[in-house]
């Protein structure tokens, strides 16, 4: 017996200790049951001070099974004792171990030898969160986790989907070796690096995208910009298709902002320059400067057509207005394109240009602007370094590149699909991972049957990508905010790593279920861990600062308690080692 409880306040037991603790081993962090008549009540021990031992609730211990949470406090006469330690796996451990069922992730760091474990169900039927100082061991920990999933013999995840961000390019390393410790699991492995390739290039056919994914890829900032952009995606449903049929619209196009500008009120040589503007930007072999106008007894070029009088008219209006008119339709009305067609880039941007002149915007100088800037950024993706990953030579559907993202070189299924985002920036990485999670979310959605086929979407530096954004000003949601509210139902999972939590979406981080913390030491980040996620105790935050790298602690609905882990280095390790200084600069003049 370790001594008397002479205090119970809220979740804390207060016992006098009657044991010389100078003669055993620590006891801080080890377990102890209280045992009275009616129950049998689990805690553990947070602080020692001045002889009493200060003891934090966790559970109790009904038909020898142990259950989280404290309805009936212990009473004074109990007995308290340590958990002897064959039943310690009974509270860190996994009870009845099946191996389908059940993943064992490292070792206790309190208790020697005893195997912690986590539900399979219970974590990855979950969004998870994985947090930790630059150095603590996060990547080797996730190595190590997938590791030790994929490395099953006895039930082998075939059908797991786990789609891996790769910020730095660290995992390849890895999991490339997968298939060599277990034939039925396969790895692919998506690059950004376009000089020098190892892998196949990322790649984001245009035609699956939707106005939303190209309002963030344009960095579009304000409501009223998005008009600009559903009106090119409509008109993209015809400029990459019949040659004849492109020619009427943009001849109605065109001729409707002349005809605007004629109309305008504006004085005659404004109304000129105007005209003469738009014909020397947008035209058609039918519709340009230099079209003649037939007239009895003579021909002319339009633009001899524009020529003001002495008295500031422009006196042929009634048949440049005529003219105009001859070449709208009425039958133009267009939707956005579904998908089920093959267009490009450069498809987008022409009928950029015509979206522009058909909205009205040379009328405005506020809003020519704002879509100005949204088409100097497309001719920049257009015929920049980011232009390889949209060009793809086959139309594919949407279900078509899934599936194809999900096999591997030997043409069987893989059950991780690496994409290494190292070679772009963040604001074009943040744009490829919100792109491809929102076509991950929206095809499971698609699913007649729901959450048949699980996808999880990890991401490596997650507060570059996963940030309280303008995206719900801008189209109403944010992807990843979404995924974590509505995911779950649908099997999208998202796994989050980060070494700077406070600067993660607040609503993201919310709903993740469980965590794996390391070491943190900016007070920012572990107040903010504190205020955002959910059941985090007091005794948890003190000891965030003094883990041991590779070693974390792990709560949430996987774990019947909060427990430090102790991983083992994953094999092979990921490719995260910090610089060899030393080896470096004190290199033999010899090898030079």
């Amino acid at each position: 017996m370790l001594g008397n409880i002479i205090g119970i306040n809220d979740n804390e037991i207060m016992l006098k200790l009657t044991v010389d603790v100078s003669k055993m081993s620590n006891l801080i962090s080890t377990h102890v049951i209280m045992e009275d008549s009616e129950r049998q009540c689990i805690g553990e021990i947070t602080d020692i001070r001045d002889g009493i031992a200060y003891i934090n609730l966790l559970g109790e211990i009904i038909d020898g099974s142990f259950v989280f949470g404290v309805i009936n406090k212990p009473s004074f006469g109990s007995i308290v004792k340590l958990v002897s330690k064959e039943k310690v796996p009974i509270i860190i451990g996994v009870d009845n171990y099946r191996d389908h069922l059940h993943l064992n992730i490292g070792k206790s760091s309190v208790y020697g030898g005893v195997t912690i474990g986590m539900s399979v169900n219970q974590f990855f039927g979950h969004h998870f969160a994985i947090f930790g100082s630059t150095g603590s061991g996060k990547s080797c920990s996730v190595a190590r986790i997938f590791q030790n999933l994929f490395e099953k013999q006895q039930a082998i995840p075939y059908r797991a989907s786990i789609f891996i961000f790769d910020a730095y390019g660290e995992y390849h390393r890895a999991f490339s070796e997968l298939n060599t410790k277990n034939p039925n699991i396969n790895f692919k492995s998506y690059t950004t690096n376009t000089k020098f390739p190892d892998n196949e290039i990322l790649k984001i056919p245009p035609w699956l995208l939707s106005l939303d994914d190209y309002a963030l890829l344009l960095g579009a900032e304000k409501p009223s910009q998005l008009p600009i952009i559903e009106k090119a995606l409509k008109l993209v449903t015809v400029f990459g298709r019949d040659e004849e049929l492109v020619l009427k619209h943009k001849n109605d196009i065109i001729s409707r902002a002349l005809l605007d500008i004629l109309s305008s009120g504006r004085p005659s040589p404004q109304i000129r320059d105007q005209l003469v503007s738009v014909l020397a930007s947008y035209n058609t072999r039918e519709l340009n400067l230099d079209t003649p106008i037939y007239q009895p007894g003579y021909t002319r070029p339009l633009k001899q057509c524009f020529f003001i009088d002495d008295t500031g008219k422009m006196r042929d209006m009634e048949i440049i207005t005529a003219f105009f008119q001859s070449f709208l339709t009425d039958n133009l009305e267009l939707s956005l394109p579904d998908g089920s067609f093959k267009y490009t880039l450069q498809d987008l941007q022409a009928a950029f240009d015509f979206a522009l002149i058909s909205e009205g915007v040379l009328k405005s100088d506020k809003i020519f602007d704002e879509a100005n800037t949204l088409k100097v950024r497309l001719h920049g993706l257009v015929n920049g370094d980011y232009a390889k990953y949209f060009e793809i030579e086959e139309y594919v559907a949407k279900e078509q590149f899934i599936k194809e993202l999900l096999t591997a070189i030997n043409g069987r299924k893989a059950q991780i699909i690496n994409f290494n985002i190292n070679y772009v920036d963040d604001r074009f990485a943040k744009s490829v991972t919100k792109i491809y999670s929102k076509l991950l979310f929206d095809y499971a959605k698609s699913l007649p049957n729901r959450a048949t086929i699980p996808f999880h979407i990890v991401l490596e530096e997650a507060h570059r990508y996963v940030q309280n954004d303008t995206d719900v000003d801008l189209l109403g949601y944010n992807i990843f905010e979404r995924i974590t509210k509505e995911g779950r139902k649908y099997g999208v999972l998202l796994g989050l790593i980060s070494q700077r939590p406070s600067e993660l979406s607040e609503t993201t981080l919310s709903q993740c279920s469980n965590f794996l913390i390391f070491k943190m030491l900016h007070p920012r980040d572990i107040d903010y861990i504190k205020e955002i996620v959910p059941n985090i105790t007091n005794e948890i935050v003190k000891r965030l600062k003094i883990l041991q790298p590779g070693n974390c602690i792990a709560f949430g609905s996987a774990f019947k308690v909060p427990v430090i882990v102790k991983f083992d280095m994953p094999d092979p390790a990921p490719s995260s080692e910090s610089c060899d200084v030393s080896n470096i600069w004190f290199v033999s003049r010899n090898s030079q």
